[in-house]
């Protein structure tokens, strides 16, 4: 008598959880694909460093650096896009150059994470121009970064 109480508790259970156990799958299918980041290609025949500058919820933030290969993709910022407005500042490890504006924002030589982007200098930064990526309030964007001759930076 027990074993058969015991199945038919089991039946039941199964009876009631089985549509959640089979939706769980499709969930997480969903939620992986639904992911939205900010990214960036070097699209270049050079190492490049590259930092982002944006204004979310606290405000102003700017962080790097990102060492990106030739011909490579990396994510900046996981999640959806911060702002509409991403402001990104590259160099050209193997070549010298840079990718740079009139926006300007707070860096440092190594790697960082700066929050607000006044007093650069008198805080300890080095203030440092950023260009201006329009995303159109996009929830993920790529900006591709191209060899001089091939028009500078190029953002889809």
């Amino acid at each position: 008598m027990w074993p058969l109480r015991r199945r038919r508790l089991w039946q039941r259970a199964w009876h009631r959880l089985a549509p959640f156990a089979l939706l769980l799958p499709i969930l997480l299918l969903t939620s992986v694909g639904a992911r939205a980041d900010l990214k960036l290609c070097n699209s270049t025949s050079s190492r490049v460093g590259v930092a982002v500058g944006y204004r979310d919820q606290t405000g102003w933030a700017t962080e790097g650096w990102w060492n990106i290969a030739s011909q490579t993709c990396e994510t900046l910022l996981k999640g959806a896009v911060p702002s509409r407005f991403i402001y990104i500042h590259a160099l050209d490890y193997d070549r010298g150059g840079e990718w740079a504006g009139t926006n300007f924002m707070c860096t440092t030589d190594k790697s960082f994470a700066i929050r607000g982007v006044q007093d650069c200098i008198k805080r300890g930064f080095k203030r440092t121009g950023f260009f201006e990526v329009d995303t159109g309030e996009s929830q993920e964007w790529t900006i591709r970064l191209t060899d001089p001759e091939d028009r500078g930076a190029a953002e889809q």
